[in-house]
């Protein structure tokens, strides 16, 4: 009897610890984004917690902040092309290695994740050295390059989990009843692999939007990146308006979220 409350107690105080561990985890998550969201709506004029007053009057600034919403809107363009390019290069990545036995499959498996690996400082600093021996100097069209080699992993694992869950008998009856390779795809293989690529997409397009290390190596200086804008007007003058731009950030990428999951199952797939 002894034993057994004595398992019962140490059962109890595992859980009870992991259980405790979890909840300081979430805590040290949440509380930053619980703090900038309550004091985007500070009436006073610094960064400061408790803010001493609540007021709207940082939201309707963002109206005249021109500098953030020029920084915002090339963040949104290069992103969008960013992510254009590595769903459709991640896509056929992953229609040629998710199959394949070869070899040679498995290697550009590990050469499209590797930017995952690399910190990206150190691919930043690479790829501007490379642009400039090969006399491309810095401007949109490299940072969209930079983006892309960076964003085209999620597209290449989210699309690869989508085609191992797909019965390859699918692909042998359309084959078997006449249909060529590009109708098999475009009939069968895309409807079934679509929450994958879009999931990926919707990875790639964050990962792009919200880029530091890369824009700053790859950018020129008429094209102002939005994370790099407001991590300039912090550093400068903490400004609140940075703040109240953090807090709809935060909230259109939660409904985001919320729509590619119902759409796409977006956690299902990056589990995948």
């Amino acid at each position: 009897m002894r034993t057994s409350l004595r398992r019962d107690f140490d059962w109890f105080s595992f859980h009870g610890a992991v259980l405790l561990l979890a909840g300081l985890c979430l805590v040290l998550l949440a509380a930053p984004t619980v703090i900038v969201v309550v004091v985007s709506f500070t009436s006073g004029f610094s960064l400061r917690f408790p803010p001493p007053g609540y007021s709207l009057r940082w939201y309707a600034a963002l109206a005249e902040a021109e500098q953030l919403q020029a920084a915002a809107w090339n963040s949104l363009v290069v992103a969008g092309w960013t992510t254009l390019l590595s769903a459709v290069l991640g896509t056929a990545a992953a229609l040629a290695i998710a199959r394949s036995p070869l070899l040679s499959a498995r290697l550009l498996d590990s050469l499209f994740l590797s930017p995952l690996v690399l910190p990206a400082l150190a691919f930043g600093l690479a790829a501007l050295m490379l642009f400039s021996v090969a006399g491309i100097p810095v401007s949109p069209l490299t940072l969209i390059l930079g983006h892309t080699v960076v964003c085209v992993p999620f597209v290449v694992r989210t699309t690869v989990a989508a085609l191992s869950q797909m019965d390859p008998v699918l692909l042998e009856s359309s084959t078997s009843l006449g249909a060529s390779r590009l109708t098999t795809f475009r009939r069968v293989t895309l409807p079934l692999i679509r929450p994958g690529i879009l999931a990926g997409g919707f990875i790639a397009f964050m990962a792009s939007f919200d880029n530091v290390p890369v824009s700053l190596f790859l950018r020129d200086a008429a094209t102002d990146m939005l994370p790099i804008r407001m991590w300039q007007d912090l550093e400068g003058r903490l400004d609140v308006t940075v703040a109240a731009a953090s807090s709809l950030l935060i909230l259109v990428t939660v409904v985001l979220a919320a729509v590619m999951e119902r759409a796409a199952g977006l956690s299902r797939r990056m589990a995948g």
